[in-house]
């Protein structure tokens, strides 16, 4: 594990691309509310408080940015996706603005999707990943909450996901994970080495 991730530290959020902090390189997590994003986060981070984490859907609703390592290297903190409580103009604001920090933004390298594993590739995921591909990040798929499934059950989705990303011409790496019980956090650290510190990829 690289504990350069933790010692994350917070420095700022932004609420359009103009006013994202100056970076070399920087990785994203995107995922639909309630899919264990900044728990996930938190996990990777060793800090229960880093990303902040709440029951209520699309809490978070700016881009959050996190320090790890050397200057210039940032974990980001996008906002969700998908809760039926926002407009239709909130929900066109939030395409607009990913659409253009997708394709627009020059440090980044990669996009960590997290997905419940108990019910992956929904609509909203679908649309996240059509945005992502418009970019040149990297696709890195994190199913969280492994720990409500069996080891055979995860195994299973973790192969459904692969073939349907596959079958639509999408390449990601993926993997399953369980904040609560802090599983696959060497293997994610393994994806955001290779992006931020050019580490080479093993997982």
């Amino acid at each position: 594990m690289n504990e350069s991730y933790f010692l994350a530290s917070f420095v700022q959020s932004a609420d359009a691309l103009p006013r994202c902090p100056e970076s070399i390189r920087e990785v994203a997590f995107a995922g639909r509310s309630n899919a264990g994003k900044s728990s996930a986060i938190n996990t990777i981070t060793r800090q229960k408080k880093l990303a902040r984490t709440s029951k209520t859907p699309g809490r978070t609703q700016l881009l959050n940015y996190f320090a790890v390592g050397d200057a210039g290297h940032f974990l980001v903190d996008l906002p969700g996706y998908g809760f039926a409580e926002v407009s239709k103009e909130k929900k066109k604001q939030w395409q607009a603005a990913m659409r253009q920090y997708l394709t627009a933004r020059e440090p980044l390298v990669g996009v960590v999707l997290v997905m419940d594993i108990r019910r992956p590739l929904t609509d909203s995921d679908w649309q996240m990943i059509d945005l992502q591909q418009q970019g040149e990040a990297g696709l890195h798929v994190l199913l969280t909450k492994g720990d409500k499934l069996s080891r055979g059950a995860r195994i299973q989705a973790v192969r459904e996901v692969q073939s349907a990303l596959a079958e639509a011409g999408v390449e990601a790496t993926i993997q399953d994970f369980s904040s609560l019980k802090a599983e696959g956090v060497s293997d994610a650290h393994q994806i955001l080495d290779a992006w931020l510190f050019d580490t080479g990829l093993a997982i």
